[in-house]
């Protein structure tokens, strides 16, 4: 008994908390109709207003002002209900009730028109449908189906237990729409707020999916440079192992320094396994280390430099595009970690180049500048239809992290004949130096708009430009590139 009535007691107050209350639950604006429904049911509310009026005075007899203002409340309850629906819905019933027992003596003395609708006019009747309506459209299901059952509980008290004479009963018919109305306003109310779940978790999942995309690209850059930290503290260790042999008679404090120099470099080359044994994969088809971690073996090979982008070149000829190789100027000194990112965002480019403009002819630039290293990669437009190729979103998130990890920055934009560029530029030092000025954007073409795919799907959709074949020609031939622009990743 006492689990039934705190069921009992639980279920009274939530429907207190339901229809007790005057807070607004305004429909909102539809996405193609935009505020036009709300002006059809201003509508509706005034022909109800015309309509109740006649009723009252034609069929139940009763003076002009008391039907005016009976009627004005029925329309007014259904305007209210699309800011307020449970007022209104508490205020289309009073007047219900009201209209109803005004009526009943009309009805049983006989001055009312015979056979007319009761308790329900057709008017009131059309009011409170509209009124469950907008109320089952803004208010959660238990909340429709218990105004619902206290709309039929009237409607029996009145009908069944009051009474009248000389009527036509409208009770259960009125019902029947009450309970079709709801049914249709819950129905449209869950498949609304199933939408909206589905757009949020789409939402959510673009965005763990692209953060899981960050994470897995600079999970692969911590594996690449672990190789060439792990090659500096090699040289450390064998160093700090030979020193003491170069020195005649020396110290027992140089040789305890040196040997807690290699002790402690082959500590570090020791956490430096343990690391990546974590990052790493043991599948070698898994290069972004998705599947089992911790067993899986480094490379033998070592990571590539800037003496390698020849071979890279080659290969990619190979492969079926025509490039062109342009440097300028000396070749400074690099850091590894700045020669090996400058390698991979060439061969990314010309991976994304290979894989989405077949055919095409690609120029790369190599400039060497006092403060750092520029590149840039730019093809024409594809010569053979393009396959789809999704992808997995890391070319150019890789670029990006790659420099901006060492004070860079990266740009992807379309070119102005249909082809598509990217332009790197890594400081010398692996560091901006502030005020150097490697940040300041060179300036945007007018009439461009820079791009930053996740995965240069947009070549796709690039039009040909028909009338720039010359420039195209031009630009092919090994001819001034076409003006380019930092875009912001």
């Amino acid at each position: 008994m006492k689990g039934v009535e705190e069921w009992l007691t639980a279920g009274l107050r939530s429907l207190r908390d339901d229809l007790w209350t005057i807070r607004p639950a305004p429909l909102p604006p539809f996405l193609l109709l935009r505020r036009l429904p709300h002006w059809h049911v201003m509508l509706v509310g005034i022909a109800i207003v015309l309509a109740g009026t006649a009723q009252i005075t034609d069929e139940y007899r009763q003076g002009a002002n008391y039907a005016l203002i009976c009627a004005a409340a029925q329309g007014a309850a259904v305007v209210l209900a699309l800011r307020r629906p449970v007022p209104a819905w508490w205020l289309s019933t009073a007047v219900t009730v009201v209209v109803a027992l005004g009526a009943r003596s009309q009805l049983i003395s006989g001055q009312a028109e015979p056979g007319a609708s009761w308790p329900w006019g057709v008017p009131g009747l059309i009011a409170h449908a509209m009124v469950l309506l907008l109320l089952s459209l803004r208010l959660p299901t238990r909340a429709s189906v218990a105004a619902l059952g206290l709309t039929a509980l009237v409607t029996y008290v009145l009908e069944g237990l009051v009474g009248a004479a000389n009527y036509a009963p409208s009770g259960p018919s009125a019902v029947i729409v009450f309970a079709v109305v709801v049914l249709l306003g819950s129905a449209l109310r869950g498949r609304r707020e199933a939408r909206t779940q589905l757009v949020e978790q789409e939402t959510i999942t673009a965005e763990e999916r692209g953060r899981r995309t960050l994470l897995e690209e600079r999970n692969r850059i911590a594996r690449e440079l672990h190789d060439v930290v792990a090659h500096h503290m090699s040289v450390i260790s064998i160093q700090a192992q030979v020193a003491p042999h170069l020195v005649e008679n020396p110290s027992e404090e140089l040789k305890e320094n040196l040997a807690g120099i290699r002790k402690n470099a082959l500590e570090a080359l020791a956490e430096l396994r343990r690391v990546l044994g974590v990052l790493r994969s043991e599948n070698p088809e898994d290069p972004y280390g998705l599947g089992a971690a911790g067993t899986g073996a480094a490379p033998d090979t070592p990571q590539p430099t800037l003496d390698r982008l020849d071979a890279l070149m080659e290969n990619t000829r190979a492969a079926g595009l025509d490039v062109v190789a342009a440097v300028d100027g000396e070749a400074p000194v690099y850091p590894p970690g700045v020669q090996l990112s400058a390698y991979r965002i060439v061969q990314e480019a010309l991976s994304n180049a290979l894989r989405h403009a077949p055919g095409s002819q690609v120029r790369v630039e190599v400039t060497h500048h006092v403060r750092g290293l520029y590149l840039e990669v730019t093809n024409s437009r594809p010569r053979e239809p393009v396959p789809s190729s999704p992808g997995a979103g890391h070319g150019l998130l890789g670029m990006r992290e790659r420099a901006v990890m060492l004070g860079g920055h990266v740009s992807a934009y379309p070119t102005l004949h249909g082809g598509f560029a990217v332009s790197a530029f890594l400081p010398r030092d692996g560091a901006a130096t502030p005020g150097d000025g490697s940040h300041a954007d060179p300036g945007t073409p007018e009439g461009l708009e820079l791009v930053f795919p996740d995965d240069l799907d947009d070549l796709d959709d690039l039009d040909d430009l028909d009338d720039l074949d010359d420039l195209d020609d031009a630009h092919d031939a090994g001819g001034a590139p076409p003006p380019t622009g930092e875009g912001t990743p």
